[in-house]
């Protein structure tokens, strides 16, 4: 992966928790590093990653270029090495080593009955061939063999007698020198262990073996194997990184990268921070482009290597990068739960907690004056990384939600119990409300505008909202979330589309300093269904995996592929997992947290009885019958309340258009369903039609009323008034 770290708002934090307590659960940002809201997101890393940010610092005096101004002392030269600078560094290059030689005492450890049978064989063929040629040197016929044999060829006989005779000689003397040898040999032997004990004999005999196993051993082959294969791990060193920069056309084959940093373990991987070799015209920027064809050099995948540009707010230039390449796929396993799901309340002008990075690091999102936009292919994770930011506000009684789906499916039904206004579907009769949803947002934003206006400096200083006004002059923050933004747009005639693509530009571009947060997300959002006129001016952006660079871009923006914010490399395997852009020059690949429909419906319960004991609880989930009915706890009939979310909005509806709505909702429950198992199963939930007949747009079919379905739910909830102007 190809990432550079945000301009600004990056911050970490040695030691950190994994999962940082939260607002609303003792959670409180440090004085010293408390974030200004109005920055982009922040990398939170924990553990902390040595060796990205931590360069030897050279002995410069204070006040002078490259030293601190006029503190009046030197800097001095560290002088441990670079991997002992850091805790977190010391201990993963430790933990490496113990991995490392582990790995080998088990392969080794567990061949060992193996390795025993070969030495025993190995010995006793050393001590035959000792044998062998000891007898040979004894007996001279390795020496005299070959000349008796050539003389016997000639046949020349009396040359074979005097050989003969001058073998059988030589074998007499060194029989006897052999003889004399192992007496003397052998007594001294014995006088040794009489004298200094068996320990002699043991060394002798352990001598003996040592040498016949020496003679007895493989010539062709090591007598152990070198160690196991270990997993997909790159041993990351200086040469193989310089020639995979070399192959990539990065340095000339003459020059050599400086490191800043040597290659150490870091957490799950390698990392190394480089300068480029000046005179090569080649920046950090041209390496991230590059990403694939390193890898390949590595070999290893991709999304395996993490390239990061080293700005000069963190000491470094244009032409340093940070390489951080992963042991393996670092976005694969047990996803991460949302730290959300057990939040107690929420604050949106305080960071999100949106996922993680390849190497474990938390990424907190500022939502305040910013926009959102999610794509991808279906079934990817998209809808679930779009709702994490919508229940942080649920969490938060001072957040109003306006939410329309496009799609109409189950992903959004929860929010009916706190949503101020919701939109299902993108029929008719829902694009007309979703028309009248945005015109609702742009008064509210000319009347929040009004307000700011007439404050005071001293209490509105930058003409945005704050905390305080918010709470003050009932100005809540607003979210606007819109799933398959392509569904209501395509429906439109080509003015229609032209002009609500103009309300929602002005949402994103001018509403954010009033309080608005709109949070949109789509399938591939080529020209047509979502122009770039609005895709463009939204400052967050997230992608899950797509067919082609192409279609990333389309996402992330024109030229993010060629930076390296790429959502093409991401497999069917990164599910949760997309390329978060944040800025021009802020991109990271982002594992999200994970929290399923169930949870979510959890903390949308939670959420509305904070709106109700904050007295916060307005518009369309105030009036929701099945919402009012459930926080009282009252069991309704599941078809009862699925077809009153389908209903949603809607005074009546024909029976064809409830089942399509229902099996888009959820298709292995009502995907048989025809309309005479659905009349069965709502008149044994209570539900006693006034009439079969509807009438909608003129057409009279078999349907249902939603006054119908409201009386047949069961006794003991309060119901709300009708939906009017006034309490809306």
């Amino acid at each position: 992966m190809s990432t550079e770290q945000p301009d600004q708002g990056t911050t970490t934090h040695p030691g950190d928790d994994p999962t940082p307590p939260l607002p609303g659960t003792d959670y409180q940002p440090q004085p010293d590093t408390a974030p200004d809201p109005r920055r982009q997101a922040t990398v939170i890393p924990f553990p902390t990653p040595a060796g990205d940010h931590e360069h030897p610092a050279p002995k410069v005096p204070c006040g002078q270029p490259g030293g601190e101004p006029d503190c009046g002392r030197w800097v001095m030269p560290v002088v441990l090495p670079s991997w002992l600078r850091s805790r977190q560094t010391a201990w993963a290059m430790a933990r490496w080593a113990i991995e490392y030689a582990a790995r080998h005492v088990a392969f080794h450890a567990w061949r060992s009955p193996a390795y025993g049978l070969a030495l025993s064989w190995w010995t006793l063929r050393g001590g035959a061939r000792a044998i062998t040629a000891g007898f040979g040197w004894v007996s001279a016929r390795g020496e005299y063999h070959p000349l008796i044999t050539a003389a016997r060829e000639t046949k020349r006989w009396e040359l074979v007698r005097e050989l003969i005779t001058e073998r059988r000689a030589l074998a007499r003397v060194r029989m006897k020198t052999t003889a004399w040898l192992s007496l003397s040999g052998g007594s001294a032997g014995a006088a040794g262990v009489i004298w200094l004990g068996p320990v002699v004999g043991w060394w002798v005999a352990a001598g003996a073996g040592v040498g016949a196993l020496w003679l007895g051993r493989p010539r062709t082959s090591p007598v152990l194997p070198s160690g196991p294969v270990l997993p997909v791990q790159l041993e990351l060193s200086p040469d193989m990184l310089t020639d995979a920069l070399r192959a990539a056309g990065l340095v000339k084959t003459d020059a050599t990268p400086q490191l800043v940093t040597p290659p150490l373990r870091d957490g799950h991987g390698w990392a190394v921070t480089l300068d480029l070799p000046r005179g090569g015209g080649k920046t950090a920027a041209d390496v991230i482009a590059k990403r694939d064809t390193l890898a390949a050099e590595l070999g290893v995948d991709e999304i395996q290597v993490i390239m990061t540009r080293i700005r000069a707010a963190a000491g470094g230039h244009a032409g340093r990068i940070s390489v951080w390449v992963a042991d393996d796929d670092p976005y694969l396993g047990a996803p991460n739960p949302s730290p959300l799901s057990q939040a107690e309340q929420f604050c949106v002008w305080e960071p999100i907690p949106f996922g993680q990075d390849a190497r474990g690091r938390r990424i907190l999102l500022y939502l305040m004056w910013q926009s959102m936009f999610f794509g991808g292919l279906p079934r990817r994770g998209k809808t679930f990384a779009q709702r994490l930011p919508s229940a942080a506000g649920v969490l938060d009684p001072y957040v109003r939600h306006y939410v329309a789906d496009g799609k109409g499916g189950a992903d959004w039904r929860p929010m009916r119990a706190v949503a101020h206004r919701l939109v299902i579907g993108a029929e008719d009769e829902a694009i007309e409300q979703f028309l009248a949803m945005l015109d609702e947002l742009i008064a509210e934003m000319g009347r929040r505008f009004t307000v700011l206006g007439t404050l005071p400096t001293s209490v509105c200083p930058e003409g945005k909202l704050t905390p305080e006004i918010s709470r003050r002059y009932e100005l809540p923050v607003i979210f606007i979330t819109i799933d398959e933004l392509q569904e209501y747009l395509s429906a439109m005639p080509t003015a229609l589309k032209e002009g609500t693509v103009e309300k929602l530009a002005r949402l994103a571009r001018r509403a954010p300093a009033a309080g608005f947060i709109l949070n949109a997300a789509s399938q591939r959002p080529d020209a047509d269904s979502v122009p770039a006129k609005l895709r463009e001016i939204i400052t967050y952006r997230y992608c899950t995996q797509v067919v082609d660079r192409t279609s990333s871009d389309m996402v992330l923006g024109k030229g993010k592929a060629a930076q390296g914010a790429d959502a093409s490399i991401l497999s069917e395997d990164h599910k949760g997992v997309g390329v978060l852009v944040t800025g021009p020059g802020s991109l990271e690949i982002v594992r999200c947290d994970y929290m399923d429909l169930p949870t979510f419906a959890q903390v949308c319960t939670h959420g509305r009885a904070l709106r109700v004991a904050a007295g916060t609880l307005s518009g369309d989930a105030a009036s929701d019958a099945v919402a009012q009915a459930e926080a009282a706890g009252v069991q309704i009939p599941a078809v009862l309340a699925d077809v009153l979310y389908a209903m949603h909005g809607v005074e009546r509806m024909h029976t064809s258009t409830i089942l399509a709505r229902l099996v888009n909702m959820d298709e292995d429950t009502y995907g048989e369903f025809t309309p005479e198992r659905l009349a069965e199963d709502l008149e044994r939930a209570g539900v006693q039609r006034s009439g079969r007949q509807v009438k909608v747009d003129g057409v009279n079919l078999a349907g249902y009323r939603r006054a119908d379905l409201e009386a047949a739910i069961p006794a003991g909830a309060t119901l709300p008034p009708p939906m009017t102007e006034g309490n809306g």
